[in-house]
């Protein structure tokens, strides 16, 4: 058994080092010429740093991370709403993790690389298709940089870990189009800033009709200060968006306007956006969940499988959970073609749910409610706009349908 894996990022690395702990020989792709951090934060939930204690990371995400205390959830006046403990603040045997993608990313590779060696992963590898026969399937690489063609590269399966705009999905669904545009653009930063509320704290606040914000630390103790870096992410409903690019820098006037007057006793919003060193700007995009992901000897996983909203901290979770799914699958089916059926029926329709609930009713759903039902106004008492029953129920519901309901995810052993 030899696995193609096309793509490096979380999703990517992640199965390389799970097949690795299985005794499965797999080599990595990637198409970017260097490995670098992309991307912001990143939350990574009881259910996904199981995985990666399994895989004996948990320590060294300790020590780059931050261990996620609480969720809270306020009205753009500042009003708390809601609130609950994370992780195993709120008694999971696992912790929740809040971290930078690049220190994410950097964790994953160094480990592999260690583990695996580092011929075993390669950048600069862009695919540009893959075939397959009886005996193997083989993935077809031009250089990123000069666009020669690269030798094709044989294995007993290909798993595509390539992203939103995945090659080998789009050759497998030729004509399914784009990614679908939400309706609601996002900015991006990191700020240098003293520690909010318990300096562990997952904050959303406000509604995507008027301005919503995401704020969490992902690093701590960066300076003399005792400062963290903080992500924080603004969503408002926009008409117009352009290409999904993690990377694109964007200019703070363009939205900080809806922010403005966002001046808490716990938080100065708009100081917060001046604050940050580069601000990126995406829409929030997702696409349709197939009917299928395996074809023969190759398959998708991640977000090339199943890309989402980032609205429930639950992306890179469920491809950390397709890795390990695939992983085991392949360790436990003579066969790749049955294994990969079987991962496939594992995951499809889990992740499916999770696609069409991050539409509807993520966590944040708590914020539509409110602002709804209060008439985007304050509150004397949230009581008096939504019962404490109702809040738990969405929070909990969305568990659920992600697979980190604190006592299903214990069972689970």
């Amino acid at each position: 058994m030899d696995a193609i894996i096309v793509g490096g990022g979380i999703g990517g690395l992640t199965l390389a080092l799970a097949l690795h702990r299985r005794g499965i020989a797999c080599r990595v792709y990637e198409a970017a010429p260097q490995f670098k951090s992309v991307g912001v934060g990143v939350n990574i939930l009881p259910h996904a740093s199981r995985v990666l204690a399994e895989l004996g990371l948990e320590d060294a995400l300790a020590k780059v991370a931050v261990r996620t205390r609480e969720a809270c959830f306020y009205n753009r006046f500042g009003q708390l709403i809601y609130s609950e403990p994370l992780g195993r603040y709120a008694g999971y045997d696992w912790p929740q993790f809040s971290i930078h993608r690049g220190d994410l990313h950097a964790l994953l590779l160094d480990a592999f690389r260690s583990r695996a060696g580092a011929d075993r992963v390669h950048s600069g590898w862009r695919c540009v298709r893959e075939e397959q026969d009886a005996d193997g399937a083989t993935a077809h690489f031009r250089d990123a940089n000069s666009e020669r063609e690269l030798p094709p590269q044989r294995g007993s399966v290909v798993i595509a870990c390539d992203g939103i705009h995945s090659v080998i999905r789009k050759q497998l669904y030729p004509d399914e189009g784009g990614p679908i545009y939400s309706g609601v653009n996002m900015w991006r930063g990191v700020t240098r800033w003293h520690p909010i509320l318990s300096g562990a704290s997952m904050i959303r606040a406000g509604w995507l009709a008027g301005g919503k914000m995401v704020v969490y630390p992902i690093r701590n103790n960066i300076d003399a200060e005792g400062r963290q870096l903080v992500n924080w992410v603004a969503e408002i409903e926009t008409p117009d968006y352009k290409r999904w690019d993690w990377n694109r820098p964007a200019e703070r006037e363009d939205f900080i306007g809806a922010f403005e007057d966002w001046k808490f006793d716990w938080l100065d919003v708009p100081a917060l956006i001046r604050g940050a060193d580069t601000i990126l700007e995406f829409p929030m995009v997702d696409k349709d969940p197939l009917a299928r992901w395996s074809f023969g000897r190759v398959t998708l996983l991640g977000d090339a499988a199943h890309p989402m909203y980032p609205r429930g901290s639950n992306g890179a979770g469920q491809a950390i959970l397709d890795a390990r799914a695939l992983a085991d699958a392949l360790a436990r089916y003579a066969h790749p073609v049955e294994a990969l059926q079987a991962y496939e029926a594992e995951r499809l329709q889990p992740t499916g749910n999770v696609v069409r609930t991050n539409r509807k009713d993520p966590p944040d759903a708590i914020l539509r409610e409110v602002f709804l039902r209060s008439g985007d106004r304050p509150f004397a008492k949230v009581d008096d706009v939504i019962s404490r029953e109702e809040l738990v129920a969405l929070s909990e519901g969305y568990k659920r349908v992600a697979g980190y309901d604190r006592n299903a995810l214990s069972a689970r052993r």
